[in-house]
């Protein structure tokens, strides 16, 4: 019998017949075992997509508005570019006092707390169009960035909660997803708004979804599965379940929950390791995994940062094109983006066995390949469109695991906060991305931006190749 066959696959809930009963991931109470599981988790996670998708969207229109801001207010480059990175700094100067937040909360937190910061978020987003002045627009993107700040965090932290080891990746990868998705309808609304009436009505257009999806949240969700009265205590057993017990040295605790086949060759380049978890907030601000990966994710989110905020300008300003073609080629990186960022998270949860670095590794290097090849693109629509494509798909496909690697590496308790630090400094990391793009455009042109794009690329890479893979491999002949 195969090794995989003896221990289930990745993600199995059985233990082997042979292992001690104890070992097996049961039910909580047995009358769980006469029920059929709900799958409100699910929904759960519709409505985690849609709204983040509509935050994203909040701050991708920026990018739209921008060239007829520009010549409204007389911007420069490296003024415009400060007015896009404020928004990144406030998102991220929150994340770590957040993430405290949600650690001290705990089942506490409600989604009523959820909903006033998705509630804000569409406040600040109506804002943006009745700006008289640039310090107005610098002061609502600010605002902007504080509300939206809190809803990435409770976004995993509902995820963490309500899904099972073997599903976060994937679940993980849809959050992702919608953050490209957001970007990727942008440009086709605000180009059909600003025809019909102006920039400035592309965000009272956007504020209107979030107000809505505030108040389903507040009605339908729970911090956790165990006070929600969709789910029931089948779904609730299945959702807590403990993975099965791998064998590890006196007094440490592994750091993940999937128990799969090593991949020896895989796992040389990956560095896997078992580590303890990181269960107090000193291990956590310390762990050089955590502020390595943090370091890394704020490398590619400045690169996403450049293709929402910086994107549309080349294509009017550089290539010449009317804005129905602007707006194509402008949704063509998160086309691409929204493909990876989902693919990437199965990959990760049902091939790799919720190996998160390979997708990470994977990620920076195709991102530097690929903006490489935009330095010297032509002006043919499908060729960009098509690079433009590719540039999101490598973009995105390692997203996911820089939300679900602190997962693995903390636990439910310390995950806020850990997830909070690698937020906040890639937050803060991507902010400058805009900012350094405008002062570039200012001395040079726009193959220095390219270049620069792919030197953070290839930083992103050796960060990750610095820190460790926290998951648990059964090895050949290894007890249960």
């Amino acid at each position: 019998m195969s090794q995989v066959d003896a221990a289930g696959p990745p993600g199995s809930r059985h233990a082997p017949a042979s292992a001690p009963a104890s070992a097996a991931v049961r039910p909580a109470n047995a009358a769980a075992l006469q029920q059929k599981p709900t799958r409100y988790r699910w929904v759960v996670m519709g409505l985690i997509f849609l709204i983040w998708a509509v935050a994203c969207a909040d701050r991708a229109n920026f990018g739209i508005a921008l060239p007829y801001m520009k010549k409204e207010y007389g911007i420069s480059n490296t003024e415009a570019g400060l007015i896009v990175s404020l928004f990144s700094f406030a998102y991220g100067f929150v994340q770590i006092p957040v993430g405290l937040m949600y650690k001290r909360l705990g089942e506490k937190t409600t989604g009523l707390l959820f909903s006033v910061f998705m509630l804000l978020t569409s406040l600040f987003t109506g804002l943006m169009g009745t700006t008289s002045s640039v310090l107005l627009l610098q002061l609502y993107r600010v605002g902007l960035g504080l509300s939206e700040g809190p809803l990435g965090i409770g976004c995993t932290n509902v995820i963490n909660r309500w899904f099972p080891p073997e599903e976060k990746g994937t679940a993980t990868g849809l959050w992702i997803a919608a953050s490209k998705l957001g970007p990727l309808i942008v440009p086709t609304v605000c180009i059909v708004v600003i025809q019909l009436w102006g920039w400035r009505e592309i965000f009272y257009v956007f504020a209107v979804p979030g107000v809505l999806l505030a108040i389903l949240w507040m009605f339908l969700v729970t911090n956790s599965p165990a006070g929600n009265r969709f789910c029931n205590d089948a779904e609730r057993a299945y959702i807590n379940q403990e993975p099965v017990a791998p064998v590890a040295t006196a007094g440490s605790k592994p750091a993940t929950g999937a128990q799969v086949t090593a991949m020896p060759w895989l796992d040389g380049i990956n560095r896997t390791r078992r580590v303890p978890r990181l269960e107090t907030l000193r291990q956590v601000f310390t762990s050089w995994n955590v502020i390595g990966v943090a370091l890394g994710y704020g490398c590619m989110i400045g690169i996403a940062n450049i293709f929402m905020s910086w994107m549309p300008t080349y294509l009017v300003t550089v290539k010449g094109f009317a804005s129905v073609k602007m707006g194509f080629l402008a949704s063509a990186p998160f086309i691409g983006a929204v493909a990876g960022n989902m693919l990437g998270g199965v990959i990760s949860d049902r091939l790799l066995g919720g190996r998160r670095k390979p997708m990470m590794l994977l990620g920076a290097l195709g991102t530097a390949a690929m903006t490489l090849l935009l330095v010297e693109a032509p002006d043919n629509v499908a060729y960009l469109g098509a690079l433009l494509m590719l540039s999101g798909l490598a973009l995105g496909i390692g997203f996911a695991g820089y939300s679900a690697y602190p997962m693995g590496l903390a636990t439910k308790s310390t995950y806020p906060t850990a997830f909070g630090i690698v937020n906040s400094l890639g937050q803060i990391g991507g902010a400058c991305a805009p900012l350094a793009v405008g002062m570039l455009l200012d001395r040079y042109d726009w193959t220095s931006v390219f270049l620069y794009m792919v030197g953070t690329s290839l930083l992103c890479l050796v960060l990750l190749l610095s820190v460790v893979e926290p998951i648990t491999v059964r090895k050949a002949g290894e007890a249960d």
